[in-house]
C-alpha cells in the first residue's frame, strides 16, 4: 500500500503555469506506474498523463505538448509540469500509484 498526497493546485490565469507534486509513502512507489487523472465538474474523470518505472511517458491529447510528467523514484515523488494552461484544465487532479489515490488539488484556470 501506498499514501498519496497531491500539492501544488490553485488560481491561474489563461496562459500561466502551475506545478502539481505528489508525495508517495511506503518503499513500492518505484516499481509502478505513476498516473494523472483530472475530474471537472459534472464530469468523468479523465487520465492526463501516465510515467512508467523507467521513465517512459504517455499523454492525453488534450495535454501533449503543454504538460510534462516527471518523477524522483529515490525521493518518492512525482511531478506534473503544466504550461500554457487553459480554462477546460479547471479541475480535481488525483496522482495514481498501484491501487491507491490521493485526495486531490484544484486547479482552477480564470481570468
Amino acid at each position: 500500500q501506498v499514501q498519496l498526497v497531491e500539492s501544488g493546485g490553485g488560481l491561474v490565469q489563461p496562459g500561466g503555469s502551475l506545478r502539481l507534486s505528489c508525495a508517495a509513502s511506503g518503499s513500492i512507489f518505484g516499481r509502478y506506474t505513476m498516473h494523472w487523472y483530472r475530474q471537472a465538474p459534472g464530469k468523468q474523470r479523465e487520465l492526463v498523463a501516465y510515467i512508467t518505472p523507467d521513465g517512459t511517458t504517455t499523454y492525453a491529447a488534450s495535454v501533449k505538448g503543454r504538460f510534462t510528467i516527471s518523477r524522483d523514484n529515490a525521493k518518492n515523488t512525482g511531478d506534473l509540469q503544466m504550461n500554457s494552461l487553459k480554462p477546460e484544465d479547471t479541475a480535481v487532479y488525483y496522482c495514481h500509484v498501484f491501487n491507491s489515490w490521493g485526495q486531490g488539488t484544484q486547479v482552477t484556470v480564470s481570468s
